[in-house]
Formats: structure tokens, sequence, C-alpha cells
């Protein structure tokens, strides 16, 4: 046997056991972060050509390996922007220079200077904007997503365009008696406009409702009276409802289906869509990665929608700095979905998926790595102590 071959066994145990360590270290050093995904040394041994009567030594190889399709365990918090999957894929993410990257860690917040979502590494959370529509992915592809950002949806005003107006008018109210009531919608714009209700009792079955504006104006499509009439048991027949324009706003529709006339006493109520104008508040994140902006208002519209995507080999792809990987040869291209389909998991809201390192674990494997390098030095250094005897015996 070849003593440079021991000194070469020696020398490349050493290094297998040196890059053990390193992802023993590793693995320790992100044990509390979020998303992070375990990494090991696998060894392989490797056989050098021998005779019969001369063995010649070989070495070890070894290769780091990623346990990228373990799931982490999930802790929930009281931030509505942290996000964790339940299940396969990963969050798209962008670098500062607008490449593209996978990762399972979702501690976003806003950022003050842009108003995109970042996590705790600086990447920008990406999604499909809902403002022209529903983003439809390409299924191999992680082009056409943007940052999700609700700085972009400033305050909103809606216009109201229906309402309800219901309630009971008394049976026994005298022919001529009038009840006043009002209603308050918006217009274009957000402002407030008050709508005045005129109830008038004709006779045994019959009501009149005139509709005017705040100062008694003839409002477009309620020019005339309308004819409430109800049947025998109370209830409204129909038509039960009304349309007509607000002053710099929408058609708007009332609708009265819901009202009766018994003995009893008189008790309407209404309401209107619509709202002024309201800002921002915060952001709410649906199972199926829809993202909501919720007004000031409690209004709240779907801004952005998150997808997942994923690998046809999750361990072969490439970890970067960030708690981040990118595609390879080995992991194969991209596989684009929305949370809840088919081949993909779901989104939690108020939630962070954890490291799935094990501490127990990693401290096993240091002292099992500490004792094989202790091993291989020794052999190191037996190999070197009899190469310096084959040595000294020429001098």
């Amino acid at each position: 046997m070849s003593l440079y071959g021991v000194l070469r066994s020696g020398v490349s145990g050493m290094t297998a056991q040196s890059n053990k360590l390193g992802t023993v270290a590793e693995n320790i050093q992100n044990s509390s972060t979020n998303g992070y995904k375990r990494a090991s040394t696998e060894f392989s041994s490797l056989i050098l050509p021998s005779s019969s009567g001369s063995y010649n030594s070989g070495s070890v190889t070894s290769a780091v390996r990623y346990t990228i399709s373990d799931q982490g365990p999930i802790s929930y918090t009281t931030s509505a922007t942290d996000l964790a999957i339940s299940g396969n894929g990963f969050f798209v993410v962008s670098d500062p220079k607008g490449s593209p990257y996978l990762t399972r860690a979702g501690n976003f917040v806003v950022d003050g200077k842009t108003g995109n979502l970042l996590n705790a590494s600086g990447f920008t959370l990406m999604g499909f904007s809902l403002a022209d529509g529903a983003g439809t992915p390409s299924l191999n592809s992680l082009d056409g997503m943007v940052p999700v950002n609700l700085a972009s949806f400033g305050m909103q005003a809606s216009a109201s365009t229906n309402g309800i107006f219901t309630g009971n008018l008394p049976y026994g109210a005298e022919d001529g008696s009038t009840k006043l009531s009002s209603l308050q919608v918006y217009d274009n714009v957000g402002n407030p406009v008050k709508i005045n209700i005129k109830l008038d009792k004709v006779d045994a079955t019959t009501w009149t409702m005139t509709v005017t504006d705040a100062a008694g104006g003839v409002l477009e499509g309620a020019e005339t009276p309308m004819d409430l009439t109800f049947d025998a048991n109370g209830n409204i027949a129909p038509p039960s409802d009304l349309t007509f324009k607000i002053p710099n706003g929408k058609d708007f529709t009332l609708d009265m289906k819901g009202m009766t006339q018994l003995a009893g006493e008189y008790s309407l109520t209404g309401a209107s869509n619509g709202n002024a104008p309201s800002a921002v508040k915060s952001a709410e994140f649906a199972t199926d990665g829809t993202v909501y902006a919720v007004y000031e208002d409690g209004s709240r519209i779907a801004a952005y929608r998150i997808p997942l995507a994923t690998v046809p080999s999750p361990d072969n792809l490439n970890p970067r700095a960030g708690n981040v990987y990118e595609a390879t040869n080995m992991s194969g291209g991209y596989q684009v979905g929305f949370p809840g389909t088919v081949g993909f998991g779901s989104v939690a809201s108020g939630a962070l998926e954890g490291s799935n390192v094990d501490i127990g674990t990693e401290l096993t494997a240091m002292i099992e790595a500490q004792t094989s390098y202790t091993a291989n030095s020794k052999v190191f250094q037996t190999g070197s102590e009899l190469l310096d005897v084959l040595m000294n015996l020429k001098r």
C-alpha cells in the first residue's frame, strides 16, 4: 500500500468531515431563520484500482444536500403581513435589481420608502395586479408579475348605485297622512348627498312615494310620485323599486320589496352602498393568494393575487444569500399556479414557517464529525510518521 495513498486518504477524510462540520454550523446558526432549509453533507467513496498484492488506498468525496422540500413548523404571529405556505410551493420575490427568486421566508413588512412588501432579507414579494381584472399566470414562467404595493391604492371614493328602503307602514293610518324620511348616498367624488323621501297615504291599499334632493328639487327618473300598492296580506305588490339619478352621481336603484303595511307602528329603515373618500389602512390576505386593500371606512378591494411557484425537484434548487433559491438544470424549470389549486399549497396570513433544523440532531452530527475528523487526522499523522521512517532509511 502506498504511503502517499494513506496520506491522501487522511486528508480527504478530514476535508469531508470539515465540510460536514460546516453544514452543521450553518444549520445551527439558522435554526431560528424563517423558512430556512437544513443542509447536510453526504459522503461517497472514491475507489482506486488495486492489485491482489498491493492495495491502493482511495478517498472519500462529499456533496452538500438541502432538504428544501421538507416543511418547517408553522407558528402564528400578530402581523397580518406575515405569510406561511402550508404544502407545496414558494413565494416569488425579486432582489433590488429585479431578478426573480423563490423563497419560503414570508416575514414581509411594508417598506416605508417604496410601499412594497419586503421580507427580512430585503426581497420584494411579487404578484399579479388585479387593477385590470384577474391576473392569469404563465404555467412555466415568472413573467408578468409586479411588486405587491398597497401604496399605489390611494384614497378611494365609491359612488352609490343601489340601496334598500324597507320596514312597515301603519295599516290604520288616515288617508292623506304624510311620513317623511331621508337617505344619505354618495356622488362620483364621494360627496355625501341627502335624498328626501316623502310617503303619503292615498287609500286603504295605496301610498305614494316622492323622492327629491335635499332642496326639494326634482331628480331625473323620479319626476312623478311612485305608487306603492299593498295586497290584502300587507305585502307590497310589484313594481317595488325605483331608479333615479343622483346629482353628480350614478343611476341609483332603491329597492322597497321588503316593505309591508301591517297593523303596527311606523318603522322604516334604509341603507345604500358607496362611500366617502377613504385611505388604505391595512391589507388582508386570503388563502387563495388574493390581497385585499382595506380602507379606513371598512371597505376593501381585491388589489393583487399572489401566485406560488415550484420546480419538479425542489431539493436541487440552488440556494443563494438571503434564504432564496433559483432554478437549475437538475431542479427543472419553474411551474406557477395559485394557492389552493392542484399541486400547490395554501397561504396563511399571520403565520410564519420556521426552520426545519433540529438542534439535537445537529449536535449529534457535530460530535460524529468531530470524532471522524480526529480519527482521520490520526491516519494522516501515522502515515506521515511512516513516511519519515522510510525517508530516514536513505540516510
